[in-house]
């Protein structure tokens, strides 16, 4: 069977705990299904920054991008309040590899996960396509006359033709192979009368080519209220880098909250990078207190990129059956400890593979 290589960079605090337990039920699918998986650790992170002042050396990127996907963990640290190694790491990756797309599926496994009444399981599948290299997030800015009465801030929002065009694009088209019938673009181009006027044209122009599927558009705020009061009536939602990092949280806690929520930063045909979506959490880490189901879903999502669909399978089902169990972190419900919750899928994946 097809040998992939994987990068995995655990990064910091509560990070390190998940992706060990993600690796656990990695190996285990890999050895249920006799693919070969070869699991490079990096120690990419706060430490090593610390002791050293490198955040990633020089050629880390093309390293990184020489693997089949990469993994990454969660970054931060209080030691180091400006966040320069995870820059570096977490959005220089996105940047550099130029991963355009962020994907974070929202799917509720079971009703008692979802703080809204009356929602059954199965009923919320939505997929959320991000913008993921442009917008409020490139860093261009500048401050003048800081710490005085006059200062002034201001932070730039590019979109480009190419940027909203490829991500609406992508959107369409999972939409089309997924079996998918509606893709809503969201913006407020009521308000940002330029950048947002070019998503406005884009997304009419893009959905002119797929007649087959039901399009829709929504500013971000009735958007947001939208998907509490009524996220099933979601199926695939597009949107800017800044409001898709907003509503994709919105999605993650109708999920069960942001340890279950997984995501990957996609270039199609390159080297891709797939992360759990919750923070570093320091005081948490080594506690064994950590939920490790964002992280599993996020080693699912990366086996789907990867073709690897037994294996993906194995993942979902042995998630299933754990909430079904309750064996789960207490924050979902259950008794168990981050590394109980790992051994419990693996040992499901091994009896059914």
């Amino acid at each position: 069977m097809a040998y992939k290589r994987i990068a995995v960079v655990p990064g910091d605090g509560i990070g390190i705990d998940v992706t060990a337990e993600a690796v656990k039920v990695m190996e285990a699918c890999g050895e249920a299904t006799g693919r070969k998986l070869e699991l490079v650790q990096y120690d990419y992170g706060a430490e090593k920054f610390l002791k050293t002042g490198i955040s990633i050396p020089p050629g880390g990127y093309d390293d990184l991008r020489s693997y089949d996907a990469i993994f990454m963990g969660a970054f931060g640290d209080p030691r180091i309040p400006d966040m320069r190694h995870a820059k570096d790491i977490l959005l220089g990756t996105r940047f550099v590899l130029d991963l355009y797309v962020n994907y974070r599926p929202v799917r509720l496994y079971d009703e008692k996960l979802c703080p809204l009444k009356g929602v059954k399981a199965g009923e919320i599948d939505i997929a959320i396509f991000r913008e993921n290299t442009e917008g409020l997030y490139v860093g261009m800015g500048g401050i003048f006359k800081k710490d005085t009465p006059d200062e002034i801030a201001i932070q730039e929002d590019v979109n480009t033709r190419k940027g909203v065009q490829r991500i609406i694009e992508y959107a369409f088209q999972f939409a089309v192979e997924n079996g998918r019938k509606k893709v809503c673009m969201s913006d407020k181009s009521n308000v940002l009368t330029y950048g947002h006027d070019l998503w406005q044209r884009v997304f009419q122009e893009v959905g002119a080519k797929y007649p087959q599927i039901e399009k829709s558009h929504m500013y971000v705020d009735a958007l947001s209220m939208k998907l509490i009061k009524d996220p099933r009536h979601f199926d695939v939602i597009v949107t800017c880098n800044m409001f898709g990092d907003i509503v994709t949280d919105i999605g993650a806690q109708i999920q069960g909250g942001l340890g279950m929520a997984a995501s990957a930063n996609i270039h199609p045909g390159k080297a891709s990078m797939f992360e759990p979506v919750h923070g570093s959490a320091p005081k948490y880490a080594g506690t064994d207190t950590a939920n490790p189901f964002g992280a599993i879903l996020t080693a699912q999502l990366m086996f789907q990129h990867l073709q690897m669909d037994e294996e993906a399978q194995l993942i979902d089902d042995a998630v299933l059956t754990a909430i079904k169990q309750d064996q789960t972190t207490h924050d979902i419900g259950g008794k168990l400890g981050t590394r109980a919750v790992g051994d419990f899928l693996s040992r499901t994946i091994r009896v059914r593979g």
